[in-house]
């Protein structure tokens, strides 16, 4: 049974950072990609960060390059993600998500974080 469990989300004022987790259990993750989505209020679930398991190689939405940063520690089986100068439309639930790297899609999901940014 995979399972991601995402932590690390809160009240920060813009300007602040955080720093998710997400601890993944069931399998070795090897051969995965491991991303971060999110949901703000009224909009639909985006993309934000991804990284390769093996490799390292990132992606990131436009919207958080040079402010976000995912990583992981493979000993742990945690990702992360780094979010720093974080502003009020940051604010969303952000879920943890993997995959297979032959697969299109996310096939696992955690059940969220909330982030919010006052301004």
């Amino acid at each position: 049974q995979v399972q991601l469990v995402e932590s690390g989300g809160g009240l920060v004022q813009a300007g602040g950072s955080l720093r998710l987790s997400c601890a993944a259990s069931g399998r070795t993750f090897s051969g995965y990609d491991m991303g971060w989505f999110r949901r703000a209020p009224g909009k639909e679930r985006e993309f934000v960060a991804t990284i390769r398991r093996t490799g390292g190689t990132t992606r990131y939405a436009d919207s958080v390059k040079g402010r976000f940063t995912i990583s992981t520690d493979n000993a742990k089986n945690t990702v992360y993600l780094q979010m720093n100068n974080l502003r009020p439309d940051d604010t969303a639930v952000y879920y943890c998500a993997a995959k297979m790297i032959v697969s299109t899609l996310y096939t696992w999901w955690g059940q969220g974080t909330q982030v919010t940014v006052s301004s």
